[in-house]
């Protein structure tokens, strides 16, 4: 199963996130827009991706809620059909809700970082430090770290969960 180490961020000022990550890429970034929709699963979490302009995808993946670097596990199954699967997914698992955001990515090494402004909740930075087989969790905490201090990004920006996490907590509050 592929493995990434992961941070997600609450961000301040966006536009500047943008302009250190394009300067980081060397690129502009590429804007994609996604939905995801969450199914109740019993372990990790279970998400069909549709992405405007593209082939939807399946996602399942484990990562534990916690601030700060993180492992996560995932497997992508390509979706030719995202409806009709979102409709049998949903009869037969139930759906815990949606996630609209836009992203920008930009690529940086091994590391995806996206920029997100995420409908009802804000915009956040979430970095994806993919690694290979070899690669041990704490090679990917330095890549984590050291790419949010040139970003700017804080400890105390740091978010634990989904964004679906954060919208629920939202609706509850």
């Amino acid at each position: 199963m592929p493995r990434n180490v992961e941070i997600k961020a609450l961000v301040k000022n966006f536009d500047a996130l943008r302009a250190k990550a394009a300067k980081l890429a060397r690129a502009e970034g590429t804007l994609i827009k996604q939905a995801d929709t969450f199914f109740v699963v019993p372990n990790g979490r279970l998400k069909l991706r549709e992405l405007e302009g593209s082939e939807a995808q399946l996602i399942y993946y484990e990562r534990p809620d916690a601030v700060g670097p993180k492992l996560s596990n995932y497997s992508i199954s390509p979706v030719n059909n995202p409806q009709s699967l979102k409709h049998t997914l949903g009869q037969a698992l139930g759906i815990v809700g949606e996630v609209k955001k836009e992203r920008w990515l930009y690529l940086v090494g091994n590391t995806r970082i996206h920029c997100d402004r995420v409908q009802f909740i804000g915009d956040f930075m979430e970095l994806e430090v993919v690694l290979d087989q070899q690669q041990q969790l704490e090679e990917g905490d330095i890549i984590a770290k050291d790419l949010m201090e040139k970003l700017g990004v804080e400890e105390k920006d740091l978010v634990h969960g989904a964004y679906m996490d954060i919208i629920l907590s939202k609706i509850k509050n």
